[in-house]
Formats: C-alpha cells, structure tokens, sequence
C-alpha cells in the first residue's frame, strides 16, 4: 500500500510528528473552515435522559464557543459551581456544535427557566430531566457535516477515496491540535520530561500529559502505516473489539480472526502510555518497543503522573459516509466513535488538511 508522509503544521519544529497517509497523497486542495457553519457536529449520546431525577439533561447549540466557557455560563445562570455541570465531550470553538450538558435541578423546580438559557454564540434547545451528572466520555460517538470549499484536483479520484474510506476507515491519529497551538503543549511536556518544572495550572499539566501520549500513539501509528499494516493483525496484537475498550491477545492471527479484522469488528491497537506493561506481545509488541523506547522521558513522565497504560485502536471507521457536490464546494456527512478527529479523515482527502488545527470532537 502506498504511503506519503505529511508532517502536520501546527507540530514543534524539530520535535514535528509524521503522520503518512494510508492510502497515497491526498487527491485534492480546498478551503476549510471558512465559518464555523463549514463544521457542524452533533454529538450521539446512545442512550436517553431518564425523565426523572435531581438533574436536567440539556442540548445546547454553540457557535464560535469553547465547550469549557459555555459550562462556566451554564454554571453561573444556574448558581451552581461549574465543578458541578457535567459535559460527555469536549467540541470545537470554530465550529456550529449540538452537544450534551447536565445540570443539577431540584425535582420540584420547572424546567421553563434553563429553556431560556442562552449567551453570545450558544442557545438551549431542549432539557429532560436525568438522574446523575453527565460524565467525560459517556457518549457513543459524533457525527459530523463538514463543507470542503473551491475544491480543485482529480474529482473521480476523490469519489475513488471516499468509497475505500467508507469500506476500510483510516488511521485513527489524534489531530496535530492534542499539541497545542504551535506545539505548545508537546514542547512543556518535554521540558517537564527531561527534568524542568512541572506547569503550575492544573490543565496546563493535563494538556501536556494529553500531548506527550498522543505523540507516542501517533509515532507508533505512523510506523505501523509506513509497514502497511495498521489495519492488519500481527501476531500477539492487542486486539480491540469495535466500539469498546476491551481487548484480547491474539498470539496467532487465524483466518477467522483476520476476517473479523477485514470486516471492522476488531482492530489493531496501541499503547495510550502508563503504568503497566504493555499487553501486547511477538512480532506487534516488537514494533511498539521500537518506537516508544526511543521516548524514555515521556514515557517516564506519564507513569510517575500515575496514567495507566489503556489501548487505542490503530484504525478508525468512518460509518455512514455521504457526500456531495455543489459546484466546487464538496459536503462531507459521517459519523465517528468519541475520542476521534474528523482531522484524520481530511488528512486522507485533503492535501494540507492538518494545516487546519481545529478538527475534533471528544
């Protein structure tokens, strides 16, 4: 399989991460994010408010606003402290986003108040009443509506990419913007790795533990694309079910195993770095050590914060994608598990598309 490497913008200089892409050069230019209304996501929660209980389930719209600042106002409208406002997912600022937040809310006290809820660039549209504040990640997925505009390039080789997409995902990097604006958050993280102070706010250090493992994930990922097996089972993977955070061993790939990985019910994975050994053995466990041993202050770093190792799937599914074309504009419709950035599926069709840093939805 063909791969490019393309070394994101919004990476530090020296320190940049490569991400190659899986499938050859993108086949197009565009314009992204020319308004928010070029990005729309609505989160999917997967489930349903309880209708009772002591708090409220909201759906807010937002538009050019910060997913934290909107919780502050929720917090303040309310008089509750904004420790108590819960939030599945963070979503982009430049963007029109439809999201999920809860609110404690007496079970006598009407819901017609928090309906007028509303600032500059974020409104209430609806409220139910739940049982328990909204947790970090309780979300199935997201799904996206993204406007590519004054598309130019080989058009039948886009609809080409768009149909493997849909059929076989692409590498589920984390979006250059988990570095920070410029690569801020890698550059504190690694200064705090080789002995400097740690960052003295509470999510200045989060942003950069965040960083540091997002950058061992991606450098394990870009290896295993550039091998041409990031979207293959090798033996002693850690194999990820699709949709879960349970994995198994696979000490030998059979055909049965490799057909479930064809059709996307289990995926290859990498380590989200911590305490722990890496459950992964053989021939992936080799590829891994490779990578991460050439980052020992990183991955120091993130064990002595206390992280825990998990696993993140290599390959990242792109259900129900559409599109279309409206001249030279292009509208992309599709729908990604939590924690994915929509980045690294424009990273596949778009040339320069992580020039763009904002791009993701938790």
């Amino acid at each position: 399989m063909i791969t490019t490497t393309v070394t994101p913008a919004t990476a530090t200089g020296a320190e940049a991460v490569s991400a190659p892409t899986a499938y050859g050069l993108p086949p197009v230019r565009g314009r992204l994010r020319a308004a928010p209304e070029d990005f729309v996501v609505d989160e999917v929660l997967g489930f349903e408010p309880d209708g009772t209980g002591s708090h409220l389930l909201l759906v807010v719209e937002k538009r050019g606003a910060n997913t934290g600042w909107v919780a502050s106002q929720l917090a303040r409208l309310a008089r509750v402290p904004v420790r108590d406002v819960g939030v599945a997912g963070q979503k982009d600022r430049n963007a029109v986003t439809r999201q999920a937040f809860s609110l404690p809310w007496p079970p006598a006290s009407p819901l017609d108040a928090c309906l007028a809820y509303a600032g500059e660039g974020w409104r209430v549209l609806g409220a139910a009443r739940h049982g328990r504040k909204l947790r970090t990640g309780s979300h199935r997925a997201n799904r996206f509506v993204l406007r590519v505009r004054e598309v130019a390039g080989d058009r039948d080789a886009l609809v080409a990419r768009l149909q493997l997409i849909g059929e076989c995902g692409v590498p589920g990097y984390f979006g250059p913007q988990r570095y920070g604006r410029d690569g801020g958050n890698l550059e504190r993280a690694r200064a705090w790795a080789a002995g400097g102070a740690a960052p003295r706010e509470r999510s200045a250090r989060a942003f950069a533990l965040s960083a540091a493992r997002s950058a061992l994930f991606n450098a394990l990922l870009a290896e295993r694309v550039r091998r041409g097996d990031w979207q293959r089972l090798l033996p002693g993977e850690a194999v990820l079910l699709d949709g879960r955070r349970s994995f198994f061993r696979a000490d030998v790939v059979d055909d049965a195993l490799s057909q479930r990985c064809a059709t996307l019910d289990v995926h290859p994975s990498g380590p989200l770095w911590g305490r722990g050994d890496s459950p992964a053995r053989g021939e992936a466990r080799a590829v891994e050590d490779a990578v991460t041993s050439a980052e020992p202050q990183l991955c120091a770093l993130l064990e002595a914060a206390g992280l825990e190792h998990e696993r993140r799937a290599l390959r990242l599914p792109v259900r129900d994608l559409q599109w279309s074309f409206d001249g030279d504009d292009l509208t992309l419709g599709f729908e990604l598990p939590r924690g994915a950035f929509a980045t690294a599926v424009l990273h596949e069709i778009v040339q320069d598309a992580w020039a763009v840093p904002e791009g993701a939805a938790d």
